[in-house]
């Protein structure tokens, strides 16, 4: 059997294809990288402190260098970011970020983008400049730049500021009470992020819930944040409190740990256990739905860390049943509904996914290009302006697929790629090293 390439963000060339052999089972334990969600804003909130935080666990992919490399650019120190070694941010406290000389590139990473629109919108009499990779560029930023624009910030840019690059104009911004019209965790983070030197107090109402790391640490930060019923759809900021800078702990990625859950629950024989495993319950839905399939999977050692609920997750293979999903669910799972397509193929019915329009705007198109992919791979499925319907049990055959430079897509189709028959080629595999830059040494350790 032949074993998947090392792909890390250091490599000096990654392979542009990658061979799948189909077959096989999953054994055996892993500890998935740090959240990225999380990772993002020990940095972010790090960085507008006062004294040192340090981050232990830090994800060392690329989105995170990325806003590591903003900051930089804007006179805060942040150590080197290495796999194992704890992270120091030194801050310059709410309004100490010096303009900067060159434009500010945040990559591929629209968290780093859509959150440095909130943090520099009040940054008044300085000017900023934000860009990224082509994929980035194609990202729409006006669904930021709007609600920010009711507090007064002044955004720039192609399509009438809807797209990068992005020049901001630092305001005096005031206190708003914004209702989002999507539940963003981008969304309601940027706006938060700009509440904390605005004018008065500033409300954030959701339709939804959407994940809640932001809430949580600026809390722990020392922001005087409430949030209030009904669910925490409603966030309200006072703006005054300095920040301090803390000691985080980053939980391993529950996004990247549905790739192993879906993958030992589909491929026969397999039995893995997904340690150190963020149990945050803004982001938990991709195990309800698990748990609606059938799916033999447990939580072991609950524990919290530093806020955060975590536990060890154990995955075991077993007959799915068919899902729908929709609703307020959607943002508790959204960043997982491209493995759950592919557990839909394995389910013994008629999956649903509906109200999750808000995959056509992530790195990629999500719901058109996991219907292409695995559509190439023999899946019986159909596209729908906000969702996808798939058939199970669908036999998935080898075939040349392509991650489309998504990191996601990239990881949901290796393990599609576990169930088919044949040897599957993926184009573009270095797209995990965006989220996961040790997927593919973790599969290849984990097969037997």
């Amino acid at each position: 059997m032949s074993s998947p390439a090392t792909l890390t963000p250091q490599s000096g060339s990654l392979p542009s294809e990658q061979l799948l052999p189909g077959g096989g089972r999953l054994s055996g334990s892993v500890r998935v990288p740090g959240d990225k969600s999380i990772s993002h804003r020990a940095l972010l909130f790090g960085a507008i402190a006062e004294g040192e935080t340090r981050i232990e666990g830090l994800l060392p992919a690329e989105d995170p260098l990325s806003t590591a490399a903003c900051l930089r650019a804007m006179g805060v120190e942040v150590s080197e970011i290495v796999a194992g070694q704890p992270v120091w941010v030194r801050g310059v406290g709410l309004d100490g970020f010096r303009e900067p000389e060159n434009v500010l590139d945040c990559g591929n990473s629209g968290t780093t983008m859509r959150l440095m629109l909130g943090l520099l919108a009040g940054r008044a009499g300085r000017h900023f400049v934000l860009s990224g990779d082509a994929s980035l560029r194609r990202r729409p930023m006006r669904r930021v730049g709007g609600p920010l624009g009711e507090m007064g910030a002044s955004i720039h840019g192609r399509q009438g500021g809807n797209l990068a690059p992005l020049a901001i104009e630092g305001q005096s911004l005031r206190g708003a009470t914004i209702r989002t019209p999507v539940a963003s965790a981008q969304v309601k983070s940027a706006l938060l992020l700009a509440a904390l030197t605005a004018g008065g107090p500033t409300t954030v109402i959701e339709p939804h819930l959407s994940r809640d790391h932001s809430e949580r640490m600026l809390r722990a930060f020392g922001a005087d944040l409430r949030v209030e019923a009904p669910e925490g759809t409603t966030v309200t900021v006072h703006p005054g409190p300095s920040l301090r800078g803390q000691e985080v702990v980053v939980p391993g990625d529950i996004s990247s740990a549905a790739f192993w859950l879906v993958a030992a629950a589909i491929t026969p024989g397999s039995d893995l256990t997904i340690e150190n495993v963020g149990l945050n319950p803004s982001r938990t839905g991709i195990l309800e739905v698990l748990e609606a399939m059938g799916a033999r999977v447990e939580i072991l050692n609950r524990r919290d860390v530093a806020g955060e609920p975590v536990g060890d997750l154990r995955a075991q293979h077993g007959a799915l049943r068919p899902f729908t999903i929709g609703g307020e669910l959607i943002p508790r799972l959204v960043d997982e509904i491209p493995i759950l397509a592919v557990a839909a193929c394995c389910a013994e019915g008629v999956s649903r996914i509906s109200d999750a329009a808000e995959l056509r705007v992530k790195e990629t198109d999500r719901l058109a290009v996991m219907a292409r992919q695995l559509g190439a791979m023999g899946a019986r499925l159909q596209e729908h302006p906000d969702g996808l319907t798939i058939e199970g049990i669908t036999p998935l055959k080898a075939a040349t697929v392509d991650s489309e430079t998504d990191h996601r897509v990239a990881m949901s189709l290796a393990v599609a790629s576990l169930v088919a028959t044949g040897d599957t080629v993926l184009h573009d595999p270095g797209a995990a090293a965006v989220s996961y830059p040790g997927f593919w040494d973790d599969l290849s350790r984990l097969r037997v």
